[in-house]
């Protein structure tokens, strides 16, 4: 008897906000989580505000669209930036919670939902005493406690089902719904560009071959509310020319308090000779800050033919110096010559 073997993987896939079922409810296709509407209209999410110590009670609804009964986990959670692109995301159940995460309760928390049925759960929202003011964004969360199958390729995991030639997949899938909560108090928005670097991709010749910048950097909420962050480009060569000015579009559409995240831009037919400064400048509501970096574009045949010209002006400028420093041959001195002797004058004899 075949006895397949099971990685069991805890992938919890949070869909938030996603335009499906009421008015903007979380949703993944087979259930969806979003706010019961107020009296006044439907919410696409939870937008909250209280004070230190004080209590909200709201509801949530799970809404199953499929056919048969699911059961689900419901807890709240606190939301981040991803890493990857500053995406929106919230904490999975095992992860410590500081903020909505540790301070939303749901009445329940576990719900069965049957079939192309919609249960409401009550939930409270208690801010402690001492809540820093600003922006605590978070989700109330339906993990489906089901494990959903899937298959693999053996390659790719290592393992295999002798028969089959695969792995039997277990999967978690988890949606929740965006929470907003504003803490009462002095509001402070703020963002700085941070570790901004410069990578120039230069062909190695002159005009044959593409050459291209990578500009990376970190954008940073310093401050304790949301920032919907814009970012503007500028690079500037040599005598203060122009040579690039627009406005990024791969950031964060909310960048959350507190979150950093790390991203890149490409800078296609960037300058192949050129000496100058790139400037970021980030900005929000209420905010604002730049950063610059310089660049040096140099191609890399005009690099090999300088460092070949300095080797060779180098060795010749040794050779030169060893040529003066040579010692010439010795001189053997010459004796002095003997000096003769000389007679002496004989005095003429005196007269008698």
């Amino acid at each position: 008897m075949r006895k397949p073997y099971v990685l069991l993987l805890s992938l919890i896939g949070l869909f938030c906000g996603l335009t499906a079922g009421p008015a903007h409810a979380a949703d993944n296709g087979s259930w969806s989580v979003y706010p019961v509407a107020s009296q006044v209209a439907a919410r696409p999410y939870f937008y909250l505000s209280a004070g230190p110590g004080q209590t909200i009670n709201d509801k949530v609804a799970v809404a199953n669209k499929t056919g048969k009964p699911l059961t689900f986990r419901l807890y709240a959670a606190d939301a981040y930036n991803t890493a990857r692109d500053g995406g929106f995301a919230v904490r999975t159940v095992k992860e410590r919670m500081r903020g909505v995460g540790a301070w939303a309760k749901p009445a329940r928390s576990r719900v069965t939902v049957p079939g192309h049925k919609t249960v409401t759960v009550p939930f409270t929202l208690h801010v402690p005493q001492g809540a820093e003011p600003g922006d605590h964004p978070g989700a109330i969360v339906a993990l489906d406690m089901g494990v959903h199958p899937a298959r693999a390729k053996s390659r790719a995991w290592g393992r295999a089902d002798p028969g089959s030639g695969s792995l039997a997949l277990g999967v978690q899938r988890a949606v929740g719904a965006r929470v907003y909560l504003r803490v009462s108090g002095p509001t402070v928005p703020a963002i700085s560009v941070e570790n901004m670097h410069v990578t120039h991709h230069q062909p190695l010749v002159p005009g044959l071959g593409d050459s291209t910048a990578t500009i990376s950097y970190t954008l940073h909420n310093t401050g304790n509310v949301t920032l919907d962050p814009k970012v503007e480009l500028r690079a500037r060569g040599l005598f203060g020319r122009t040579l690039l000015t627009r406005d990024l579009s791969r950031i964060p559409a909310e960048l959350l308090p507190g979150q950093r995240v790390r991203l890149t831009e490409q800078w296609r037919d960037a300058p192949q000779l050129d000496w100058g400064d790139i400037t970021l400048t980030a900005s929000a509501t209420g905010t604002h800050e730049s950063a610059s970096a310089s660049f040096f574009a140099l191609p890399w045949l005009v690099v090999a033919l300088a460092f070949a010209a300095g080797a060779v002006g180098g060795a010749l400028f040794v050779r030169a110096r060893r040529g003066r420093a040579r010692p010439s041959e010795p001189v053997r001195p010459s004796r002095p010559a003997r000096p003769t002797p000389s007679r002496p004058r004989s005095s003429p004899s005196a007269r008698p």
